[in-house]
């Protein structure tokens, strides 16, 4: 199999706030060392990371810094990250919107972006005319637009409003136009960054459909930013993760949705304190552990399948207090709910004053291999909700299958009313 796209050492800086450096003296320094020195540009060799969370130590910041990965033909791949990882703006620089700072991009073929909604659109033109001026962009003659032309608008949904002027369009509308063009005008790569987010559920499953048939059908070769995992895992064989900036995995689809989510999610070693919402005044949590520990990731295995929350605060008159815990898998799939009420249907009364609670959970035997995600919950349950902590508790198990789901007897155990 060829290789469609190549990156090679690819790398992007801006400077904080400004253009260029915008200075003379810098502009002087820059012209001077690499003109009459023959040396490299000084002000790459400085900079910050791309770590949108940390204040800046330097006017310079790397979006992107040695990006090196080929991608073959035919293949969807799937970049996922953070905001702020360098997602869209290596799409841009494949897309030809900015230029690399360093390095370049080899690629084989006509390539067809839609990164930004209306991207491309001229919004006085109508639907019609921007179908148009877009396949001329992409190389097209007026013959093989004409010959697409149906196809793409009954695609788009939006053939009502084919010659109304595109700045009358909503969001959606535009987005369905744009990538009714990008996906049928024969790109040999089409480039989608998470503008189908906007769309509607119905257009997003048609729209993930077309990729797939670009791909296998077609050949075709797709890269595929979004923030939803699970289109992700539906749609895409390899998979990318960039982080500040730095490609930091590859290898399958699967397996880089898992580095994602255990690595780079989990890697911010929140403290669950810090995760509380509070729906009441009536009570202050001044501590919350699991097994011991104030970080949000724990692991369990076949032979180690019990985590314990322990909680303390101070209730500001006599109430019922309970923990109840609902857990997820990958895909954001509820999967079984945690409530002490389930096996005793008793909720405890503390004294107005300081209080403790400390539930086990023991999960189910023969969990599956892979990473889930619970909401922690204080409540009197069926009465009214304290505190919230949304999925601010990430756990790995380490169980002998490879295939992520979960396996349970649709029975009631432990506290756990499994929702399946």
């Amino acid at each position: 199999m060829s290789t469609a796209i190549k990156f090679e050492n690819i790398s992007k800086q801006y400077r904080l706030g400004l253009v260029s450096t915008k200075t003379l003296s810098h502009d002087l320094n820059r012209w001077f060392q690499t003109n009459l020195r023959g040396k490299e540009d000084p002000y790459l060799t400085i900079g910050d990371v791309n770590d949108r969370s940390k204040k800046a130590e330097s006017d310079y910041v790397w979006a992107l810094r040695n990006i090196n990965f080929e991608v073959q033909q035919g293949d969807v791949l799937g970049i996922i990250g953070k905001n702020g990882a360098g997602k869209s703006t290596l799409l841009k620089i494949l897309s030809k919107v900015t230029a690399p700072t360093t390095g370049a991009i080899k690629a084989a073929g006509r390539i067809a972006s839609l990164l930004e909604v209306g991207t491309g659109f001229h919004p006085e033109m109508t639907g019609r005319e921007n179908i148009y001026m877009n396949g001329a962009i992409m190389g097209m003659t007026k013959q093989e637009i004409t010959r697409k032309l149906d196809e793409i608008i009954d695609f788009s949904g939006v053939e009502r409003y084919i010659d109304t002027p595109a700045k009358r369009y909503s969001s959606g509308m535009t987005v369905r136009l744009g990538f009714a063009i990008a996906a049928h005008l024969d790109p040999e790569i089409l480039v989608v960054d998470e503008v189908l987010a906007v769309g509607d559920a119905e257009f997003q499953k048609k729209a993930i459909g077309k990729m797939k048939d670009v791909a296998k059908g077609e050949g075709r070769t797709v890269l595929f930013v979004s923030h939803n995992l699970a289109a992700v895992r539906n749609l895409c064989k390899t998979g990318v993760v960039l982080e500040n900036g730095q490609s930091i995995f590859s290898g399958s689809a699967e397996e880089a949705i898992n580095h994602y989510m255990l690595n780079t999610i989990s890697s911010d070693d929140k403290k669950l304190l810090d995760c509380l919402e509070y729906n009441t005044s009536k009570l202050v949590i001044d501590e919350i552990l699991v097994n011991e520990s104030t970080q949000n990731l724990v692991k369990i295995g076949n032979n180690n399948n019990e985590i314990t929350i322990s909680l303390k605060g101070q209730a500001h008159e006599d109430m019922k207090i309970a923990l109840e815990v609902k857990l997820y898998d990958q895909n954001e799939v509820p999967l079984a709910f945690f409530s002490p009420n389930q096996e005793s249907g008793i909720t405890k009364l503390f004294k107005k004053g300081k209080f403790e609670i400390v539930e086990t959970l023991k999960f189910p035997d023969r969990m599956s291999k892979g990473t889930y995600y619970a909401d922690i919950y204080i409540t009197n349950p069926f009465v009214e909700g304290y505190v919230d902590i949304i999925k601010g508790l990430v756990i790995e198990s380490e169980g002998h299958s490879t295939k992520t789901g979960f396996v349970f007897d649709y029975s009631k155990s432990h506290g756990w009313l499994f929702l399946h």
